[in-house]
């Protein structure tokens, strides 16, 4: 395979949101475990659930309060 050829493979790989959503999937996964973990009922069970959905949210406010944004 030439140079060129394997470029061009790579940068497919990244496209779109392929290499976002990955992140996202494992993201989701790991934040589900922890706040299901730490649930005291299901009701935060449950909670839990819906807050790993928006984990990038709290991340983002996290990291923005930190830098005193």
């Amino acid at each position: 395979m030439n140079k060129k050829k394997s470029i061009k493979i790579k940068a497919d790989l990244c496209s779109g949101n392929k290499c976002g959503g990955a992140f996202y999937g494992l993201g989701f996964i790991g934040a589900a475990i922890y706040y299901i973990s730490i649930a005291g009922s299901f009701w935060s069970g449950v909670l839990g659930v819906l807050k790993a959905i928006v984990w990038p949210a709290f991340l983002v406010f996290e990291v923005l309060k930190f830098l005193g944004a």
